[in-house]
């Protein structure tokens, strides 16, 4: 009955548009009172100290590192390096649109940054080179999801929160499937641009590419600087936010003078009001998540399933399949806020790690990003190519095929997903 009163409440409360965070709250509340043995004062104790967090420190530094890098230039200098390092391949834009976002992963660790930043220029390039319009949606949709996958990433600052796991773990066992996804994605142009007939948009040259690694060797240098400085313990997930946010602004002010005091304002003022939304999400579902152990239904769920199976991979694609449809519905910090407290028994009954476990809900949810009626990719992606959301779905649609089957590697392959924190943390 009690289940009932907390998990009916919280979901007729987001059908009828009520936001995530407040949703969240009032659900608990609503149960704390008809349930009359906690103090009502227990839900807003809860929000407050779920939100009292040193790693979530890294949750305005990623937002703020990613929009000052998309509004210093950087993105067109990313742009540039990777046409001119696979710009030669058949179908080139496209590969280069890949390997943009792998770079580009590697300062924001957002998706809808890098669709809205990168986007912009690869889209307008594809377009005046001839590129099909739905092809250049589609690979820049498919390639931004790597984005949170790749070190730093936003979502595993949430889970490792949520899940009490380490995030530097988490970051580094991001790194392979990241790659693993732009090389599927890669794959997937080739066959379109052998079925297409697209042509090489540039002849490999020496100088040119040495010419534009010289022009983005800074900004290519803040991967390397945040992972480098995070596997060699010189600073923590945290402290690497703040690095690359002081790094962007130095690159930004001072050495390309690309960004004014009026453009540093209103990305200061974007930030805090992503953080906020972001953080309420947090302070909410600390609360619902505390009521949902308290109450057993996470018990519940692991017994049901386990009823079901308890072969580990059989279980292992019942979650991928939930967290899949969860992910078309439900915004990823969201999802994640509230379904690790319910979701992390059940794998850790079945003996999986939760830093794997960590990247393939990650993943499962970018893919979500695209897929309607709540994917903020195809949103952004509609508004900067200036197309219908309807268009923008179908045009994205057949680039899930490759991201699926990254998911299915990373699902079952838990020892390439492990080995670069085995290596450098354990």
């Amino acid at each position: 009955m009690m289940t009932l009163v907390l998990v009916g409440s919280f979901l007729a409360l987001l059908t009828i548009g009520v936001p995530v965070a407040i949703a969240l709250g009032g659900a608990s509340l609503l149960y704390v009172i008809v349930e009359g043995v906690q103090p009502h004062l227990v839900v807003l104790h809860r929000m407050v100290g779920g939100t009292d967090s040193f790693p979530l420190l890294a949750i305005p530094f990623f937002i703020m590192a990613g929009s000052l890098m998309n509004s210093s230039g950087i993105t067109a200098r990313i742009f540039g390096f990777a046409m001119a390092l696979v710009g030669w391949l058949r179908g080139g834009l496209g590969h280069v649109n890949v390997v943009a976002s792998i770079i580009f992963a590697g300062m924001s660790g957002t998706a809808v940054a890098d669709a809205a930043g990168l986007g912009m220029i690869e889209i307008k390039a594809m377009k005046d080179q001839g590129y099909d319009l739905d092809f250049s949606v589609g690979i820049t949709g498919g390639s931004s999801t790597i984005g949170p996958i790749i070190p730093p990433s936003l979502p595993m600052v949430i889970y490792g929160v949520m899940a009490n796991a380490s995030i530097g773990q988490l970051f580094a066992a991001g790194f392979l499937p990241g790659l693993t996804m732009g090389l599927t994605l890669m794959a997937m142009v080739f066959w379109f641009a052998h079925t297409r007939n697209y042509r090489r948009d540039v002849r490999f040259s020496v100088p040119n590419l040495w010419v534009a690694t010289k022009k983005a060797f800074l900004p290519l240098m803040t991967p390397i600087i945040l992972v480098g400085g995070m596997v060699t313990g010189v600073f923590t997930p945290t402290e690497a936010a703040i690095a690359a946010t002081v790094y962007a602004l130095v690159l930004g002010v001072c050495v390309y003078r690309t960004l004014s005091l009026k453009r540093l304002i209103k990305i200061s003022f974007e930030t805090i009001e992503t953080t906020a939304i972001i953080l309420l999400i947090v302070a909410g579902a600390s609360i619902f998540g505390y009521l949902i152990t308290t109450s057993k239904i996470t018990d519940h769920v692991a017994d049901a399933v386990l009823a079901i199976t308890t072969q580990p991979w059989a279980v292992l694609l019942l979650v991928n399949i939930f967290l899949l449809i969860v992910g078309c519905f439900m915004e990823t910090i969201a999802a994640i806020t509230i379904l690790v407290p319910v979701l992390m028994p059940l794998v850790e009954r079945i003996g999986v790690d939760p830093v794997h476990f960590g990247v393939i809900m990650v993943l499962n949810l970018m893919i979500g990003l695209l897929t309607p009626p709540v994917g903020m990719v195809l949103y952004v992606l509609a508004r900067v190519a200036n197309i219908s959301l309807d268009r923008t779905t179908r045009a994205c649609a057949p680039f899930l095929i490759p991201l699926i089957a990254t998911l299915a590697i990373v699902t079952y392959w838990p020892s390439m997903v492990m080995l670069l924190p085995n290596l450098f943390y354990k």
